[in-house]
Parts: C-alpha cells; structure tokens; sequence
C-alpha cells in the first residue's frame, strides 16, 4: 500500500487549480498525467533578467526588465505587426512588435501614459531597440512578481513556460515534507539539502548543482533498493533444481562448433539451473554473437529435467523466427514445440493451450500473449526472455508468476549495454556476456552518405539486386526514417520510398511496417525470407530478430536522427553470412556535432559495447534502454553523467540498508520504502513477493 503522505503527489493533474480539460491536453502530451509527474517536470534551463533604469544598446540581445511608458499605438490593419512606441524614465525610446492578435490588446495591456514593468529579449532593428513580444508587462504594484532568473521548462504546443512554473509551484506546494532515507555520513558528505527542499530549490533556480544531484541521488538510491529487494527475495525462495541427463544435447547436430564464449556462458547457465534458487541471469551478445543457440541448451536442459520452457519475444516477428529458427535447430529430436502470439484464435489456439497444460508442449515461444491468464503450464520451469530492454522488471515477474514454484529466468539483449547501466537496470542479475563471435563472421563496411546523392544509391542498389555476392541477386534492406515520435509519420515515409522504388524495381519491393495485421506482414517477410522480393522497405519494426543471410546491403535514410545504439541493431540485420556485407547511413545536410560524431563513430567500428558507452555519454539513460517500449518509469531526473557519478553510491547505500541498517522494517528502512513508491520502483518486489 502507497503511504498515505504521498496522495497529494499521485493526484490526478486536474486537481492542481486552473487544470481543465483544455489545459490538460498539453499537459498529456507531455506525459504529466499526474501532480507527480509536474513536480518531477524539472526545467531545462534558465533566463536571467538584467533590471535596467534605462535603454542603452549595448544590452541588445539580452533580456531585461525594465519600466517603460507607452507614447504611442500603431496598430497593423490585419497585416503587419502592432507596435507600441514607449520611452524609459530618461526617455529613451523602444518598439516592442506584437504578431497576430487583436490591435486592442495591447493599447489594454500598455495603456499610453501609465508606466509598466516590461520583461524581454533587447534587440537593434537597424539602428533602434526593440523588443518583439515582451514576456511580462506588469503594472508596477505586480512587479515584484517578476523574478530576475526564470526556468525554461519542455513545453508542447498549448503551454508558455511562465504557465508551466506556476503549475510546478502549485505541485511543489504539494509535495510533503518526507522522512530521510540517505544515510546520514553521505548526505553530510555532500551537503545535499532534504527531499523537499531539493525538489522546490531546482525550480526556484534551475543552476542549483546540489539540488538537482540529491533529486538524481534518490531516484537512483530507489532503483538499485528495489533491484536488491527483488534478488534477495528471489534467492530466498526456492526453485525446482533443473539437472539435464544430456540425451537432448548430445543428439543435437549442428553445422559448426560453438565458440569458446557460448560454451562458457552454457556451463554457467547450467550450474544456475542445477541449484534449487531460481537462476536471475542477463546475456549480453552483439548482434550476431549467437545467443539463440544459448538459449535453445538452456531450453533443452529444461525439458531433459522433464520440465517445460517458455521463450518470450517483444514483437510478433521476433517471435515466429525464433519458433522457425528453433524448429529448424532442434529437429530430429522428439520435443514438442509451439508458438503464442496475439493473432492466434480459435482452434489453434485451444490446442496449443491443452498442449500446455497437459505437458504436450515441451517449449513454447511467443509474444506477451504467453502469460495471459487463460495460459497455464504443466510444469513451467525455465522462462527465457529475448531484448530484455524492452520488459521492465514488473513484467518479466508476471511470466515467473506463472508456474507454482517460481521457475529460473534467463534474460537476453542484442543491444549491448554499458557496464553503468547493467548495474541500474538489471543489478538483481547475474552477467554473461558472448564476447566472440561465430568464425566466419565479417566485419560489415560501413559508408556515411549526403542525402543529394540518394540517385546514386538507388543505382548502387540495382547493381546489387542484379550482381549480389559472389555473383547471385542480392537482397537488401532499405530503412526510413525516423521522422518522430509518430507511428503514423514513420509509415507515410516508408510507403512513399516503396512508392519511388517500385516506380524503378516494381514488385520486388516488398514494404513491412508495425501497423500491419499479422497475416500480412509475415507473408511480406516470407517472400523476402525465399527470395521472391529483392528489396525490403521497412520502419524501425526490422530493429530486432530479422535474419536473411542473403540479403547484404541496409540503406539507412537520414541515420543523423537516429541513436547510435538502434544504428548498431539496424545493421546487424546485414552480416548474417559468410558474404561481404554494405550499410550505408545517408545523412541529412545539417548536421550538428552530436551526430557527426556519432555517425563518425559508426563507421569506424563494429563494436556494439563501444557504441553502447558513447550512446549513453550522447543521449542518456533512458532513451538507450527503451524505456518507452518497456514501460518502466525509467529515469526521470538521473542524467548519463549523474548515472555514472552517483551510481556506486546509490547501490552501496542501498546495501548498506539492507546489510547493516534493518532493510524496510528499520527506522531508516521505512523511509526508504516511501521512497520506493514516490519513486515508483514498488511494482516488481510487490509481485515478486506474492509470487
């Protein structure tokens, strides 16, 4: 249960005054639903207002606030701007230009004659000041009102700043004074101020250092809290010990060895399964490093241990090319194997659910539709889960959930994640990491391209469908752009380049994107898979999974406005085979050093754990593990910097609860646990718990 001194905090954001249904749409946009979520909106930063007596040039391009009196009104008949012609206290003259809006409102706001306290940007129009739309204009009895250092918020289209900070005052206002949870020696260390305090000084003053780090410290101190609440109650219960007989590994033929990397990384998961403590282990690969074949050894001690497993997938796509990827491994040995997804109705479905409840089905793949509460298992002993990232702690405990005794849990991701983030995301976790990969493997060449030469690249691409590797029709990939954050967008701009490509190559241009009904996009990818299609034109939904050795070539449109990790992901998609394999990142003609840099990084390596380091150094936390796919909280006031400073803290204050200070049930713990609901990292230990 939530404690009650926080209600005030999880009020709907319509409970803070002037919040209707008009002003809340903004707001929503934003993703500020709740009083909450407007106190943790912390401004980005800050305008200084200069008080100034009088006008003087050398201000020009700086905001300051002063008094002026209005001397004149010349309104713009409906075309041109309304300008008032006002005079300081020596005077001095200034236009301050207003666009669009009744000529009226500001002969109402700045009446000739009665002075008025301006604030606004100062700037020279050929040889006058001006200031184009004021931000305040105030009578002079209000201008106290008018901070000299105001906070910049992120805003959407509906909302001013000056609005936000009122709002986020309101919200300050409510925010309770809360019992401490830092351990006293490190909060004296680093002179933080207390929660509240912290919370009310970074919006008053947006360059307050120690406000903001005490703010990234407790989010921080919560998470890795709740990670270790979630292994310790983990490894407090018992399992079922998984010991394999081996008569399913041993049969198993493969075309190739494995490396040194997977055969170290099934011993460990081996020893894991053997112990009655459920296993909580991650598997780090690069693309291409070969964890599938991990995890099938994984699965098949499972069903040695006459138990079942279960595979779960983020997307539909991932999760029927693991079926046929496993299928096709595993053949010749008598395993029942099926696949779930969203799509599957009727009998089919009845059928894979009797399967599994009677013991029928040894492994089953799929997408979130496997732990649905109609779904039950015999005997669920093993759940592995591929790109973890895209799972938050909650729902990787719902899957647990399903079997009587909680059963072991293997984490896979492709993307490979820096050692900072390993530890705040997955600190609950044991670590393998496939660090070699398979022989054979070339490095994929990697070319950053000007968007004006894109005719070029479309005949570099005919050349390619017609001559391919080693003389046979290659295939490739053609990737759109991220336009924003819009489905939507991200379809019309695939669907127009299938357009002009098919005007050249016709229907050896297939087109797949996430708005496509199953049925549909699997007979696309089908086509691509046999080599009935020679170009497939795709929106981010090809990220993850999709493995075609044949095709060879990715052309990325504007790469610039992607990051680094989903470059990294996206070209994986190419290097499948032993073939030579092309990318080429055709980049928008402004380019800001950010993404110069990354782009630059791109094609000088293939290492996905040095992209991963500078994708967080470039874009942050959150944004790198997909926190928006998952729907964890993420991190909303830890930056990348405050992440790698303040981490090893965080976690050794955490532990220090837990080992020396009581846990939750200590004076300092029940602080703690007010912090792991205001922090929002209660959900998975509550399910664990129950489990």
């Amino acid at each position: 249960m939530r404690p009650d001194i926080l209600n005030p905090l999880f009020a709907e954001i319509t409970a803070l005054k002037g919040v209707g249904p008009g002003l809340a749409k903004p707001l929503d946009k934003l993703g500020l639903h709740r009083v909450l979520d407007m106190a943790f909106h912390l401004p980005t930063g800050w305008i200084d207002r200069v008080p100034r007596e009088e006008l003087d040039m050398a201000d020009a391009g700086r905001t300051i606030a002063i008094t002026l009196t209005a001397v004149e009104h010349r309104s713009g008949n409906g075309r041109g701007p309304s300008r008032v012609r006002a005079v300081d206290a020596k005077g001095n003259h200034v236009s301050l230009v207003y666009f669009g809006g009744h000529p009226g409102w500001a002969k109402k706001l700045l009446p000739t004659g009665e002075p008025r306290r301006v604030s606004g940007r100062l700037e020279l129009y050929g040889q006058e000041l001006q200031m184009v739309h004021p931000d305040y204009v105030l009578p002079l009895d209000e201008a106290p009102d008018m901070a000299e250092r105001e906070a910049i918020y992120p805003l959407s289209e509906g909302i001013t700043s000056r609005r936000m900070g009122q709002l986020t005052a309101q919200a300050v206002e409510r925010a309770p004074d809360l019992p401490e949870w830092i351990e006293p020696g490190l909060l004296a260390k680093h002179g933080w101020p207390a929660w509240r305090e912290a919370l009310a000084r970074v919006h008053a003053d947006p360059s307050d250092a120690k406000a903001r780090e005490r703010l990234a410290y407790d989010e921080l101190f919560a998470n890795q809290l709740a990670l270790m609440l979630v292994r310790q109650s983990s490894r407090a219960r018992r399992g079922r010990a998984l010991v394999g007989d081996g008569r399913l590994r041993d049969a198993l033929r493969l075309p190739y060895a494995l490396t040194g990397a997977q055969m170290r990384t099934v011993r460990e998961i081996e020893g894991d399964l053997a112990q009655a403590q459920p296993m909580l282990r991650l598997l780090q690969g690069d693309v291409g490093s070969g964890k599938t074949l991990v995890a099938a050894m994984a699965l098949l001690i499972a069903v040695e241990a006459g138990a079942q497993g279960a595979l779960l997938a983020p997307t539909e796509i991932l999760a029927r090319q693991h079926y046929e990827t496993l299928r096709r491994q595993l053949s010749g040995l008598s395993i029942e194997i099926a696949v779930l997804t969203g799509r599957d109705k009727g009998k089919v479905r009845e059928a894979t659910l009797m399967g599994l409840a009677s013991g029928a089905i040894d492994i089953l793949i799929g997408t979130h539709a496997i732990f649905q509460e109609a779904v039950t298992y015999r005997d669920l002993a093993l759940v592995v889960v591929d790109e973890q990232h895209r799972f938050g702690v909650a729902q990787r405990m719902m899957l647990q959930a399903k079997a009587e005794r909680p059963p072991h849990l293997l984490a896979m991701t492709a993307t490979p994640i820096p050692r900072t983030l390993t530890l705040a995301n997955y600190g609950e976790m044991d670590v393998s990491q496939l660090d070699e990969m398979p022989p054979g493997r070339q490095p994929i060449e990697t070319r950053v391209i000007a968007e004006d030469r894109l005719p070029e690249m479309v005949d570099a691409l005919a050349r390619h469908l017609s001559d391919g590797n080693e003389g046979k029709g290659g295939q490739a990939y053609w990737v759109c752009p991220l336009v924003e954050e819009s489905e939507k967008s991200d379809l019309a701009a695939a669907e127009a380049r299938a357009e002009t490509l098919r005007a050249r190559f016709g229907d050896r241009v297939g087109l797949v994107h996430g708005r496509m009904k199953g049925p549909e996009k699997d007979a696309v990818m089908a086509d691509f898979a046999a080599g009935r299609t020679g170009v497939l034109v795709a929106t981010t939904v090809i990220e993850v999974g999709v493995d075609v050795p044949n095709a060879t070539l990715i052309v990325i449109e504007h790469a610039d406005r992607f990051g680094l990790a989903q470059l990294h992901q996206l070209r994986g998609r190419v290097g499948r085979g032993s073939g030579r394999s092309i990318c080429l990142l055709i980049r928008g003609s402004q380019l800001g050093e950010t993404s110069r840099a990354r782009l630059a990084l791109m094609r000088e390596t293939n290492d996905g754990f040095r992209i991963a380091e500078e994708d967080l150094r470039l874009r942050g936390a959150g944004e790198l593990l997909g926190t928006k796919q998952s729907g964890e909280a993420g991190f909303r006031l830890a930056t990348a910097e405050t992440l790698m400073e303040l981490l090893p803290a965080a976690t050794d204050d955490a532990r220090l609860l837990i080992d020396r200070d009581g846990g939750l049930e200590g004076p300092r713990g029940q602080a703690a646990r007010t912090a792991l609901y205001l922090f929002e990292r209660d959900a998975g230990v509550a399910l664990l718990r129950s489990g």
